[in-house]
């Protein structure tokens, strides 16, 4: 059980013009680009950054959320995170990347999970 990545969330509604300013920089063109659809949503990994764009609705249930760590299995996450008192929101759930989970910790802090099927 290991956390490989911890990127963090920044929201934005045009993506085109947020991608550009942070390859920019961030010296390092995009690791990995994909839409939800079905949410409204389109993100974009550059370096550990991850923007997430998309209108004002489509982004208010997910801007709680303050970042997200990439693990090595879910599964013991979950099971791990709720023997300690964490809540599972939202979740296991399948994404374009693999499997993802949002989870608010005993603190009160709100972390995605996210296991990728194969690293894009």
């Amino acid at each position: 059980m290991k956390i490989l990545q911890t990127l963090s969330r920044l929201y934005v509604n045009d993506l085109n013009s947020a991608l550009e300013f942070y390859e920019e920089l961030l010296g390092s063109p995009k690791a990995m680009r994909f839409a939800i659809p079905q949410i409204g949503l389109e993100l974009v990994q550059i370096e550990n950054v991850l923007l997430i764009a998309g209108s004002d609705e489509a982004l208010k249930l997910f801007r709680s959320t303050q970042a997200t760590f990439l693990v090595d299995s879910l599964n013991e996450f979950k099971a791990y995170l709720e023997e300690k008192g964490a809540e599972i929101i939202r979740g296991p759930n399948k994404v374009p990347t693999g499997r993802n989970m949002t989870v608010k910790h005993p603190d009160g802090s709100v972390i995605e999970y996210v296991e990728h099927s194969t690293l894009a």
